[in-house]
């Protein structure tokens, strides 16, 4: 009984991202609502089965790599890659599914600022579902109290990734060369920071800094909010040619 009261503790501390975010979001009258938070946290955690599938096949048809080659695939391709690639495919139904549910949504008509910055605010909150989803599986196996605190900047590190996937996912098709650029920026920053993390002798002050400098710049890059009825509408697509 003591053990699993612990083991709340330790993933209600490792919320502390996501209330952060969702309170960042209310303070800042943000245009998302309570329910399509939490179906973005949902998407996010849903996206943890697709990784964990792609890691299984991974790891028994890639054996024969050694040395710096087996690092590389190890960090970059069997854990960061998969992981976003798996959030891509998610947040890509989910916007999909939102364009069914909601028509007028401008995620899914013409692209503005609005709707970029809005996909990234999706992405940034699922990035933190999927965060919580494997975090709990670690307190579970260990019931350690001092891997919350890395598990924590590891949370941020997956919503600065997830919030550059959730661009792309809206990206591709306008443009696809920009949605690309963002999956591996995502993928690099994603697996210096599992290489800094799972090689020894490596501070994990380094780790740190990476994850918090990512975080910063995902949140400053939807700093300038969206209006719900420009997301889509042709003041926000001849604002967008403005702009460009």
């Amino acid at each position: 009984m003591f053990g699993s009261w612990v083991m709340l503790v330790l993933i209600l501390i490792s919320s502390i991202p996501v209330i952060i975010v969702f309170i960042w979001l209310k303070l800042g009258k943000y245009q998302i609502s309570i329910v399509r938070f939490f179906m973005a946290l949902l998407a996010g955690a849903t996206a943890i089965f697709p990784a964990l599938i792609l890691q299984f096949y991974l790891s028994i048809h890639v054996t024969n790599l050694t040395g710096r080659a087996m690092v590389f695939f190890e960090f970059f391709v069997r854990i960061a890659l998969t992981e976003e690639l798996s959030r891509l495919l998610i947040l890509l139904i989910f916007f999909w599914i939102s364009g069914i549910i909601k028509p007028e949504d401008g995620l899914c008509k013409n692209l503005s600022f609005g709707a970029i910055n809005k996909a990234t605010a999706i992405g940034l909150i699922a990035g933190f579902g999927f965060a919580l989803i494997e975090s709990a599986g670690y307190i579970v196996q260990s019931m350690d109290a001092g891997l919350i605190f890395k598990r924590i900047f590891t949370a941020a590190l997956h919503g600065a990734c997830s919030a550059r996937i959730g661009a792309a996912a809206i990206l591709f098709r306008t443009s696809p060369i920009q949605a690309i650029m963002r999956i591996i920026t995502a993928t690099a920053i994603h697996g210096v920071y599992n290489m800094m993390i799972g090689l020894p002798g490596v501070p994990s002050i380094a780790a740190i800094m990476i994850a918090i400098s990512a975080f910063v710049s995902a949140v400053s890059s939807i700093r300038g909010g969206w209006n719900e009825d420009e997301t889509g509408s042709p003041a926000a697509s001849a604002s967008l040619d403005k702009r460009r």
